[in-house]
């Protein structure tokens, strides 16, 4: 282990001791809930793909339930969900994807309104990828109007994960509704490296079969001249990583992640090593096989970036405790908010 593997395995402990419950929408494998458990709140997650609610069930302490998610499904503890969060899937939105937006059958926000409207937490978030600040906007800019009618300052920012103490380069939109004040996570200029996270593992040889064959070599340097690649695209210890995602992790591309070895042979990540990136403890462990376990890993929130949001919504959520005339006034005149 590293020190920097032994300071996530303690700090991203779950520690129940808040009475509000957090519902978490989409919640993959359980990143974004990881990281409010550790800010000591209780979580309650829905998630279609099992692996993935297997992985959460094992390692956190709220239920992960394997459902496929509607607009208008009736929440069991509806009464006692306090704040919502989530990811609704970013697939309309990706520039990986057909980039279809609303039009899309996999967008999950109209979920996640409906659901704030019906549940009025005190406070929600959602994530997203970055690119929905690009070509759909307009759709963002929906989404937040729709929200602002419910009652609730909604505000959002594009967080880059490395400069959060996650040692990944890795943007993604935050967006937070409430009806107190919302503070972002400060800004860390000190950079985590990838020898920092994985240092203890990224020049062994082992396992033998993520070694990259001589053809795999030819196959990247041939993609990298041909984009006029200056560096070619391995992970550098004294640099964070590049995104993680599943596409570069569970397939074998041209711009898969990979080490390079003592000997100049270079290896693809092993899910522990991926999982380190993402800053998942070490101690949480991932059901399914090899590639659905790359698969939860490439689609989490980082964990500690989790975690440091959580702490400013814990902030948020007892600033409207104690100010509940600012709840009523905002509710009284969500025309305002609306126009905003």
């Amino acid at each position: 282990m590293t020190d920097f593997s032994n300071y996530i395995d303690k700090t991203l402990r779950p520690k129940i001791e808040e009475k509000a419950v957090v519902l978490d929408l989409f919640a993959g494998c359980g990143g974004l809930s990881l990281g409010f458990e550790a800010a000591g709140f209780r979580t309650i997650g829905y998630e279609m793909v099992e692996a993935a609610v297997n992985t959460y069930n094992k390692n956190l302490q709220g239920e992960c339930i394997n459902q496929f998610l509607t607009v208008g499904f009736d929440y069991p503890e509806a009464e006692n969900i306090d704040i919502i969060i989530g990811g609704p899937p970013c697939q309309p939105f990706s520039r990986f994807g057909n980039q279809m937006g609303m039009e899309d059958a996999r967008d999950g926000f109209p979920i996640f309104i409906d659901a704030v409207r019906r549940l009025q937490p005190r406070v929600f978030l959602f994530e997203n990828v970055a690119n929905i600040l690009g070509r759909h906007k307009w759709y963002l800019d929906l989404i937040v109007k729709e929200l602002s009618q419910l009652g609730y300052y909604v505000e959002y920012r594009i967080l880059n994960a490395v400069n959060h103490g996650v040692p990944q380069n890795r943007e993604r939109l935050i967006c937070v509704g409430h009806r107190a004040h919302f503070y972002f996570p400060q800004y860390e200029f000190r950079k985590v490296t990838v020898a920092e996270a994985i240092g203890d593992s990224m020049l062994n040889e082992e396992p033998k079969e993520k070694i990259l064959t001589a053809r795999q070599d030819e196959y990247i340097a041939v993609y990298e001249k041909k984009s006029h690649c200056i560096n070619p695209r391995d992970l550098y210890p004294n640099k964070p990583a590049r995104t993680i995602t599943c596409r570069n992790l569970a397939g074998a591309t041209s711009d898969m992640q990979r080490v390079r070895l003592k000997d100049g042979r270079r290896r693809r990540l092993t899910a522990r090593e991926a999982a380190r990136l993402q800053t998942f403890p070490d101690w949480f462990e991932f059901e399914g096989n090899e590639t659905r376990q790359y698969y939860q890993i490439g689609n989490a929130v980082p964990p500690l970036l989790a975690y440091k949001i959580a702490l400013k919504v814990k902030e948020t959520y007892h600033m409207e405790q104690q100010n509940p005339e600012d709840i009523l006034y905002i509710v009284n005149h969500q025309d305002l908010f609306a126009e905003a």
